[in-house]
């Protein structure tokens, strides 16, 4: 029978483990409230959560998720999972919580600048859109991200692995643009170098600035263009975006947008950090 002491025992801080006081304190004032009339809301928010976060991390099936008073039945999670997806709920997250982090990092709430890159990833055995990247002989899905200068996520657009990077930036810039109306520049790699992407950018009234990878051999580090790489490797954590396992594009975009708010929130409030006591002067 699972416990408290087992609960805190799941996956690590940041990602599988049940969130902090100070976490939760933070993240729960953003969520909506229950809807009026009808019965009391009875649902755990802070557990639902934990249960959601523990599905992205450790990759398992709804079903299998474990029972109370572990976490609540599955069916609940999953409910409120769409729920939150349909009402616009985990990208209002993602992005009050990446203006908070911008902030207490002393930066400006809004970013400037923004890095485009894609990631092809296999699909499990779903319906859904899929197609062949002939360029990494993956036959899947592809998600395109968008993040800042730090790395954290702007924006996330998953479709069919044969549409080009460039065909489908200009949807994903769109996206962002309306979220972060003083951006100006878009850094990314030379594939992105196309008519459909300098179109939009001149519509947006965004500065395309293509970063080339540097001759030589072995491995260099491409200024820019690492950050992004460095948030697909945060993402790669998450079991369940070891591969898409989603039926619709949609629920893909918000599993990679929860693991997001998860990293995000681990970021903000850090339960493993140590503070240092000042040293006497």
């Amino acid at each position: 029978m699972w416990t408290p002491e087992d609960r805190r025992l799941v996956g690590d801080y940041g990602a599988g483990q049940a969130l902090s006081d100070d976490q939760y304190r933070l993240i729960e004032p953003l969520l909506p409230s229950a809807k009026p009339g009808g019965r009391p809301r009875s649902t755990d928010m802070r557990r639902l959560l934990d249960a959601l976060f523990y599905v992205v991390r450790t990759g398992c099936q709804w079903r299998h998720l474990p029972p109370p008073p572990a976490f609540p039945p599955w069916p609940t999670v999953y409910r409120y999972f769409r729920a939150f997806l349909e009402a616009g709920v985990w990208e209002a997250l993602r992005h009050h919580l990446l203006v908070m982090l911008r902030e207490q990092e002393g930066r400006d709430p809004t970013p400037s600048a923004a890095i485009l890159d894609t990631q092809s990833v296999k699909t499990a055995e779903k319906r859904g859109a899929r197609g062949f990247d002939a360029a990494k002989k993956i036959k899947g899905r592809k998600r395109h991200i968008a993040v800042d200068t730090s790395g954290f996520l702007l924006g996330v657009l998953v479709h069919a692995a044969d549409i080009q990077d460039a065909d489908s930036a200009g949807a994903l810039l769109t996206r962002i643009k309306r979220l972060y109306c003083w951006l100006r520049a878009i850094f990314a790699d030379s594939i992105y170098n196309r008519m459909p992407v300098i179109l939009a950018c001149f519509l947006l009234g965004l500065t395309l600035i293509i970063v080339r990878r540097i001759a030589g051999g072995g491995f260099i580090l491409v200024p820019r263009r690492w950050v992004v790489e460095r948030s697909f490797g945060w993402l790669g954590r998450w079991r369940r975006l070891s591969k898409d396992y989603e039926e619709r594009t949609d629920v893909a975009e918000a599993m990679v947008t929860v693991a997001a708010i998860r990293i995000m929130l681990h970021r903000l409030v850090n339960p493993n950090q140590r503070r240092l006591s000042s040293p006497d002067c």
